[in-house]
């Protein structure tokens, strides 16, 4: 069943969604279900729409802001997609990479290989996982996907849409792409428009333009995505980083398992990478030797000579390399957030306890 065709079906049901998402956040504001005070800053990074707003991009670059600026940040996940029934999953202690994206989930793992340092820690009750993060020695918790997590009590919520599909229908789920109602949006502290680019900057400022309206005095940032290179992983899980100049003349086979597939394609075409297929694969898809094999397959078809994917989908693959003789060179492409300097100040005011404003209810 395609998306319009889903929602479609499943718009009766929305209103009935959108009212317990309400009663449940009634229930947290009034205190019928706790919400957990932490010893130090939390800053939430979290989005109302459903699929892919490049939450983990700008998670990797506030883990790296902070680190420069002398914090000990600790990024705490879910781990949607993982196998685990673990209360807390220590996936980095900052020193070593403990645990597998099949356990964890692949964006905790990504985190945990690109964040040399940063403790990243998981848990379906995230209150556990933070306490044990503030334990270990952090001093500031970057809570990932956070926005609809309201047992933790966050200092600063900031809420991400994508610049090219921003509140898609505007419509509540199963009717339509929002995970909660628009006024849930009061609860925000900030948004922050990711992917902004030259192609889609005139809508972007029209659509901050509105938020600032009816949400006033909440900040709205720009945060644009630059791919900043390739890493190719060898089939011992060794990775090095690459020149985007090492796939010229090759005939790479692409694939990726995001929420927003369209994404990738025109990542590789700003790298001016010309790919001879491209398969697109479903969200936090999991890999296992049959789909590799079958990944394999398509790529002979297409006589391809190497294989690109995301750097996301590059961490699920790496014990399934082996085990499925990938022949064939494996590459992935190193995304980086690039958001404005005044979202990196208030972030740091915020982790320094410097409160700019109060949330507004």
């Amino acid at each position: 069943m395609n998306r319009k065709l889903y929602q479609a079906v499943g718009r009766p049901l929305a209103p009935l969604y959108s009212f317990m998402m309400r009663v449940r956040e009634q229930f947290y504001r009034n205190g019928v279900l706790a919400t957990t005070t932490l010893p130090v800053p939390v800053i939430s990074v979290g989005n109302l729409m459903l699929g892919g707003t490049g939450k983990t991009p700008l998670v990797q670059h506030l883990a790296r802001l902070l680190q420069r600026h002398g914090f000990q940040p600790a990024i705490i996940s879910r781990g949607y997609g993982g196998a685990t029934k673990e209360r807390v999953n220590i996936v980095s202690d900052g020193r070593q990479v403990r645990l597998e994206a099949s356990y964890v989930g692949d964006e905790p793992r990504l985190l945990a290989e690109t964040l040399p340092g940063v403790l990243v820690l998981t848990g379906v009750v995230r209150k556990l996982p933070a306490a044990q993060a503030v334990e270990m020695g952090a001093n500031v918790l970057l809570l990932d996907d956070g926005f609809q997590h309201l047992a933790v009590r966050r200092d600063l919520d900031l809420v991400l849409f994508n610049a090219d599909e921003l509140a898609g229908n505007s419509r509540v789920f199963p009717g339509g792409d929002l995970r909660e109602p628009v006024r849930a949006l009061y609860r925000a502290h900030a948004f922050v428009l990711t992917g902004v680019e030259e192609a889609n900057i005139a809508r972007a400022v029209r659509f901050k333009n509105m938020l600032q309206e009816k949400f006033p005095g909440k900040q709205v940032f720009f945060s644009g995505s630059r791919a900043i290179g390739l890493v190719r992983q060898d089939v011992n899980g060794q990775r090095m980083q690459v020149l985007p100049k090492e796939l010229g003349g090759r005939r790479c086979f692409a694939f990726c398992g995001i929420a927003r597939p369209e994404g990738f394609q025109k990542t590789l075409k700003q790298l001016a990478i010309e790919p001879v297929a491209f398969k697109a694969l479903a969200d936090h898809h999991v890999y296992k030797e049959r789909a590799v094999q079958h990944l394999l397959q398509a790529a002979a078809s297409a006589r391809a000579d190497c294989l690109l994917c995301t750097e996301k989908d590059l961490v699920k693959l790496r014990g399934l390399a082996v085990n499925c003789t990938l022949k064939l060179p494996l590459y992935g492409v190193i995304m980086q957030a690039a958001p404005e300097s005044s979202l990196d100040k208030l972030v740091l005011n915020y982790a320094a306890g410097k409160k700019q404003w109060l949330p507004q209810t």
